[in-house]
């Protein structure tokens, strides 16, 4: 007898993935990918959509003949800020422009010109004014930079929804999408901004298509599936904690290139301070605001290991080795000199969840091992994450000692991805917030189960596991507080 699962598609930057979850949301089948970049017109790097276009649909229709499962479903998540530009004959045109591409100057002083100031818009869209990142302003750059390529677009379709139209043929799009530090949508009005609709790139998104419903499709082999919209990737990795934890308000840290920090149940509207320091809402896919906060810090991890690993002549994952050891933290806090504003990832250097760490600046001769170093490293980057995630917390309040983030409201702290299998990560997290639960979380790939879940209804007729994240609780040191 055959499976009935679902397929979901979800597409990282480093990683393109496959999987079958049965009804009990057990990962069943899996495959992962990893593409080189290419090039686009400017000579930038950039997504190989080709590439990976056809590795989905040649990935899809392999499973689709499994004899041992019965596809039901399928959905998409895939990371954000990223436009798949339709044409006339439903292919692809131009490039899937790299987010950290760099926007020319006068096209962005004629936006904020025209549409600004800059710090009004970015409340009312909930943005942070951060150029290509914006994926609204990259559109904006194609229609006055590269005319000849804007007119032959047809749909502007966010990554998410590109997948699911190579399926469905549906150009559709989302609110997780757009409602994601796109510049595109008014989060006073709930609708697209009014720069949007003047330069009428509303007519390119597609209708707007619930991420909770699903569309029925016929397969070529006259298979019948439902089909979702897709996901923006960190909107999807919340729903399984909003699926199993209702009782009381928390805050999910989603750990990979970026450390995502999500406060679904804080409702205060953003600030223009907390817009300078990258604090942004995006919708679920219930299309409610949640207030999130960013930190580059698995991409800083990233390089930083690579250079402890060439300076100590070790493996670039001898981390994975590394036990915690709080007498050297405890060291290090005593005899570390403090990093200058300026180095790191915290006030006042402008977007600070880009701005590298401190350990970028400091000199490895000064650490005698590698462990040291690499507790430094860590230590430099829950710097930047207390001062990332206190920015989701509810707003500060007086003490005795001045300001502090009001946690109250707020009982638990969870993480999931890398970052939560890291204890020396884990257990700084624990000691930068003793008056808050700090729970590990491990969970079979988070964003694709998110999307597996987002019409559980529309495909599985059981109920929703009650034991889909496994939790490990981390706890503050008594004896002392190393922040």
């Amino acid at each position: 007898m055959k499976t009935p699962v679902i397929a979901i598609v979800d597409v990282g930057k480093t990683n393109k993935k496959l999987f079958l979850f049965d009804r009990q949301y057990q990962i069943v089948w899996e495959r992962t990918e990893q593409f080189a970049e290419t090039v686009d017109d400017d000579g930038d790097p950039c997504e190989d959509l080709d590439r990976l276009s056809e590795w989905m649909l040649a990935s899809v229709g392999e499973v689709l003949v499994l004899p041992q499962f019965d596809v039901q479903a399928i959905n998409f998540s895939g990371y954000g800020a990223s436009l798949v530009y339709v044409g006339d004959n439903g292919k692809p045109v131009g490039y899937l422009y790299n987010y950290l591409k760099s926007y020319p100057d006068s096209v962005r002083q004629q936006f904020y010109a025209h549409y600004g100031p800059v710090d009004v818009l970015s409340v009312q869209t909930a943005s942070p004014a951060l150029d290509s990142l914006n994926s609204g302003l990259m559109l904006y750059r194609i229609k006055y930079d590269k005319p000849t390529l804007f007119r032959d677009i047809r749909y502007a379709l966010h990554l998410p929804q590109y997948l699911s139209y190579l399926m469905t043929r549906q150009a559709l799009s989302d609110l997780t999408s757009v409602g994601c530090h796109t510049t595109l949508w008014d989060f006073t009005k709930s609708q697209y901004h009014d720069w949007v609709i003047e330069e009428r790139i509303d007519t390119l998104m597609g209708s707007l298509f619930p991420a909770d419903k699903a569309m029925p499709i016929r397969m070529d082999s006259g298979q019948e599936l439902k089909a979702g919209v897709g996901l923006h990737d960190s909107s999807a990795a919340l729903i399984p904690y909003l699926a199993s934890f209702q009782d009381a308000p928390f805050v999910l840290i989603s750990t990979g290139t970026w450390c995502i920090s999500m406060n679904p149940f804080n409702t205060e509207p953003l600030t223009a301070e907390e817009l300078q320091y990258d604090c942004l809402c995006f919708l679920t896919y219930k299309g409610q605001p949640v207030k999130a906060s960013r930190l580059f810090a698995g991409y800083e991890h990233e390089q930083q290991t690579k250079r402890l690993a060439e300076h100590f002549g070790v493996a670039v994952d001898q981390y994975k080795h590394v036990r915690y050891d709080a007498r050297l933290i405890e060291q290090l806090q005593q005899t570390t000199p403090e990093a200058q504003p300026t180095e790191g990832l915290i006030p006042p250097v402008q977007m600070p969840s880009l701005a590298g760490s401190a350990f970028g600046s400091r000199d490895l001769a000064r650490f005698d091992t590698y462990e040291t170093a690499y507790h430094q490293l860590i230590l430099d980057l829950m710097a930047g994450q207390l001062i990332s995630t206190a920015l989701v917390l509810p707003r500060q309040r007086e003490t005795s000692n001045g300001l502090a983030p009001d946690r109250r409201g707020v009982s638990r702290i969870f993480v999931d991805g890398g970052f939560s299998k890291n204890h020396i990560y884990m257990n700084l997290l624990a000691a930068a917030f003793p008056d808050v639960e700090v729970w590990a979380a491990s969970i079979a790939q988070a964003t694709a189960l998110g999307a597996a879940l987002s019409f559980h209804n529309q495909w599985n007729p059981l109920p929703v596991p009650p034991n889909l994240i496994t939790l490990t609780s981390y706890k503050a040191p008594s004896q002392t507080n190393v922040f």
